[in-house]
């Protein structure tokens, strides 16, 4: 009986699990292709092929299901930046990594436009705050920290902390997400990279 028990307690993880990834893929597609206000949790539902019930006990509310997807997507990008291979991971020469960093930064906010400046906003929360708001501070954090790391490798007289913010600041301003919501993400890529290796070489 307690074998049963488990074996059925396993099979509901396991749904849960498909489930969770099916609505996250769903939103990220909707995100990709409709405007946010356009992207209902019905509408999310219906494409991951879930009930609305589902996607609402998951994650609790649409921003909770946004903030979600946020995370997922930041926290994959840091897994390819500390042990995916080069140039976005260790290996390369610090300006190569920068630029691929950018790269796939521009990348993640192009797919989910939200993105950054929630980040952005949670780089301003007390460190005491909610939970979902501290884990919004640590990716912003180390985008930040990793940004500064690899200028200040590649050029130790420039002020890298400011210039880092700046460079993730860039991209919440409202001509940028608009940019991006016209789907304009490697027009943004390109720029950047031009930006940032001017920098480099001034």
């Amino acid at each position: 009986m307690r074998s049963e028990l488990m074996a059925e307690v396993r099979r509901e993880r396991a749904d849960a699990a498909r489930n969770r990834q099916a609505i996250l893929k769903a939103t990220e597609s909707l995100l990709s292709e409709h405007p946010p206000e356009q992207v209902s949790m019905e509408r999310i539902a219906a494409a991951a092929e879930v009930g609305k019930g589902t996607v609402f006990h998951r994650f609790g509310s649409r921003a909770g299901l946004m903030r979600e997807l946020m995370l997922e997507r930041a926290h994959a990008l840091r897994e390819s930046v500390t042990d995916g291979p080069p140039p976005l991971g260790p290996g390369a020469p610090p300006r190569q990594r920068l630029l691929a960093f950018l790269d796939a930064v521009v990348d993640v906010v192009g797919r989910n436009k939200g993105l950054l400046a929630a980040l952005g906003q949670a780089a301003t929360v007390p460190r005491d705050a909610q939970e979902d708001s501290r884990e919004q501070h640590s990716v912003y954090g180390f985008w930040h920290g990793h940004i500064s790391e690899l200028i200040a490798e590649e050029r130790p007289d420039l002020d890298a902390e400011l210039l880092a913010h700046i460079l993730l600041g860039a991209l919440q301003n409202g001509p940028i997400v608009h940019l991006l919501g016209q789907g304009e993400a490697r027009r943004l890529a390109v720029s950047l990279r031009l930006l940032v290796t001017g920098m480099l070489e001034a």
